[in-house]
């Protein structure tokens, strides 16, 4: 990673940087909802997540700018504070679902799945794979149901912005958390080694492919169509992919009503090929390709965008 330069060292930075940002709420709150789902039912912690969000929402201006503007983005209107709201509560409650999950009380839930077929063939061939997940709707959804199908499903991702919240998860189940791989943003062999064993041996590795590293080169960024205007996408997830030479698919968990998750999983490419003449535009072909799949997702679900940054800055 590159030293700062002057000026950032002088300014302060900016508090919607998604890697840089701290948990809100503290160990205690943490410790407050492991207690909640541990003990009682979701009605009384979906009760208690509203008083949540009303809190979230009134202390994070950070959090009301950057849904203004993608609701401006996704159809041109101006969000109201009840929007606001209704959409903070589905993040607050889906985090909450993810405790629930994590604990096994999937008794809570109504789980749909379309594309479930392509992940049993994987399973069944002991053939490895990349998903693509955004931040959007549920990782934790999916990954209760390839628990519950004896998918062998890894999450590559970085958890050091939410450390106290990935404790709680690894204390609620040390075997899931076992399946979390620490996401390097300035890129590991260790990181790569590890990967290719696990899809050598079979495994599905999921990918959160929407957030850019901190401290990412040019030539790991591209800006592609996203609602209508140009947004920053890495590229090291489909570098990887490529690299490894496995199957890739897109996969989205997103939260329906109340108690429902509609998980969908469909192919993105058997491989992904970076021919060295026309390497930048085929790059560019897969990253414009998976922002069209994040955007059919969000059209769908809107309310289950959550990344809480101007994301066209």
């Amino acid at each position: 990673m590159s030293a700062p330069t002057e000026r950032e060292a002088r300014e302060p930075r900016d508090e919607a940087d998604w890697l840089t940002a701290k948990e809100r709420g503290g160990a205690l709150a943490i410790r407050f909802t492991v207690f909640l789902t541990t003990f009682f039912g979701r009605t009384l912690g979906r009760f208690i997540a509203r008083f949540v969000t009303l809190y979230y929402l009134a202390t994070t201006r950070t959090v009301r700018d950057s849904l203004r503007i993608f609701y401006r983005q996704l159809d041109g209107h101006e969000a109201s504070l009840g929007e606001l709201y209704a959409h903070l509560f589905r993040f607050v409650a889906s985090t909450l679902d993810a405790f629930y999950f994590v604990s096994g009380k999937t008794k809570y839930f109504e789980v749909t799945r379309d594309g479930h077929e392509h992940l049993a063939a994987l399973r069944d061939d002991k053939r490895g794979a990349i998903l693509l997940g955004a931040h959007v709707g549920s990782l934790y959804a999916m990954r209760m149901a390839s628990k519950n199908e004896s998918l062998p499903l890894y999450a590559l991702m970085y958890t050091k912005n939410a450390r106290m919240l990935n404790e709680a998860f690894a204390r609620l189940d040390p075997a899931a958390h076992a399946q979390v791989l620490e996401l390097d943003p300035e890129g590991g062999i260790d990181t790569m080694i590890k990967v290719k064993e696990l899809l050598e041996g079979g495994a599905i590795i999921a990918i959160l492919a929407d957030r850019i590293p901190l401290g990412a080169p040019p030539d790991r960024v591209m800006r592609v169509p996203f609602l209508g205007k140009d947004a920053a996408f890495p590229t090291g997830p489909f570098l990887l992919a490529a690299t490894l030479k496995c199957p890739v698919y897109t996969t989205f968990g997103l939260s329906r009503g109340a108690s429902r998750y509609d998980l969908n999983c469909h192919p993105f490419a058997e491989r992904i090929e970076l021919p060295r003449k026309d390497r930048k535009a085929a790059l560019e072909r897969y990253v414009r390709l998976y922002a069209e799949r994040l955007e059919e997702a969000v059209k769908k679900a809107p309310d289950n965008w959550f990344n809480f940054y101007d994301f066209w800055k």
